[in-house]
């Protein structure tokens, strides 16, 4: 009987645990949203007066990307090295960072608690080239000249915030696995079965799309492709359509749609 009791009393604590954490959840998210239109409008002016990508978005995408961008912002402490803050910094790396994770139910990247702003390109390490940004395991860093560069430039595919936040986004899946996101986890498999063989036949002297430094080494490849898939899809679908798709279904996004949806519209 002791024990029928005891089983009961243990389930009891259960249940009402979980019905406590739920309220919790539903309370929080409350609140940050009470917090988030309190800054929808100046979000929504700076990323769409910044990003290209987001103004060819349906509301409802702009919506969720504005609220996922404030939440990273919430979730990170920035920090300036030899750079001026500015109020748009943060937002637009953020920006960058919830672009990416768009399709994705874990967008958070919460193992990087700390983000680095520089202002132009840096040495890191024993490396002999400059550095427009890099991820390890004290953080996210970007310089901010390229980054701006990256958003805002239409004659090229470098977008060094999306670059470092796909670096970012593979780390919390794959090394720290701190932030997991099991479709992103699983379709990765997908898309290396495609990604491998373009890429060792690139370091053979294929020519891509993708350029040069895409071939340096897997984790750039990755991180190249990112970039191209949102700044040049049509090429990119035109070039490499297999690797094109394996992007769509990984990361549950199709900017060539987006763009091909927009110029209908207009």
């Amino acid at each position: 009987m002791e024990i029928v009791f005891i089983c009961l009393l243990v389930f009891c604590i259960i249940f009402a645990f979980d019905a406590l954490h739920v309220r919790l959840q539903k309370f929080l998210l409350y609140r940050r949203k009470k917090g988030f239109e309190q800054h929808e409008t100046y979000f929504r002016s700076l990323i769409s007066n910044n990003i290209r990508y987001f103004n060819k978005l349906d509301l409802a995408q702009q919506q969720k990307w504005l609220f996922r961008a404030y939440l990273f912002y919430r979730s990170k402490k920035f920090h300036y090295v030899g750079v001026e803050k500015s109020d748009d910094m943060p937002i637009l790396i953020s920006a960058t960072a919830a672009q990416l994770t768009l399709g994705l139910e874990n967008f958070s990247l919460n193992y990087f608690r700390d983000i680095y702003v520089l202002q132009h390109d840096y040495h890191y390490g024993y490396y002999s080239l400059p550095f427009m940004g890099h991820v390890d395991s004290s953080g996210i860093y970007l310089s901010w000249d390229n980054f701006l560069q990256g958003i805002r430039s239409t004659q090229d595919s470098s977008n060094v915030g999306l670059h470092e936040m796909a670096h970012a986004l593979a780390y919390v899946n794959f090394i720290t696995k701190t932030d997991e996101d099991k479709h992103f986890k699983k379709e990765f498999h997908e898309y290396s079965k495609v990604a491998r063989p373009i890429y060792q036949d690139m370091q053979r002297g294929r020519k891509t799309i993708l350029g040069e430094y895409a071939a340096s080494n897997y984790h750039e490849f990755w991180a190249v492709s990112v970039e191209v898939f949102f700044e040049n899809p049509i090429r990119f679908r035109h070039e490499l359509p297999d690797l094109y798709h394996a992007m769509v279904r990984l990361l549950k996004q199709d900017p060539f749609d987006v763009l091909v949806s927009g110029l209908k519209a207009a």
